[in-house]
């Protein structure tokens, strides 16, 4: 799809209640089922989930500004959990990576008594 076509479509949902998008998604599920000819991208597993809590939602007649609710605090708690996984992400490649550099060695102390020199040979 080109990109004129889907901000097109996205300007014209935007314009809709809510209860009518989930009519155009129902709409293009049924056309995908239909006459789709590649299949769609998977979604992540936190994705998926959240499709399947809306998708339980609209089944037992909740209304859309409940979904809505639910859906938004998913998306926050997604977000979270987004952020924790780059942080244990870090984590883990710091200590994989034999964690930062170390501070350099002190030097030895030096000592009050100048070295002595060598007898100077005749």
């Amino acid at each position: 799809m080109n990109e004129f076509l889907r901000k097109r479509i996205e300007r014209k949902l935007e314009t809709l209640p809510e209860d009518r998008v989930y009519q155009v998604l129902d709409y293009i599920e049924f056309l995908e089922s239909r006459y789709a000819t590649k299949s769609a991208e998977a979604p992540s597993p936190l994705q998926k989930l959240a499709e399947t809590v809306e998708d339980t939602l609209r089944v037992g007649k909740v209304s859309a500004s409940a979904i809505r609710g639910t859906m938004d605090a998913m998306s926050t708690a997604g977000r979270v959990m987004t952020g924790l996984a780059a942080a244990g992400k870090s984590v883990v490649n710091q200590v994989a990576g034999g964690g930062p550099p170390h501070p350099p060695e002190p030097a030895a102390p030096e000592s009050a008594d100048p070295p002595k020199e060598p007898p100077a040979s005749a």
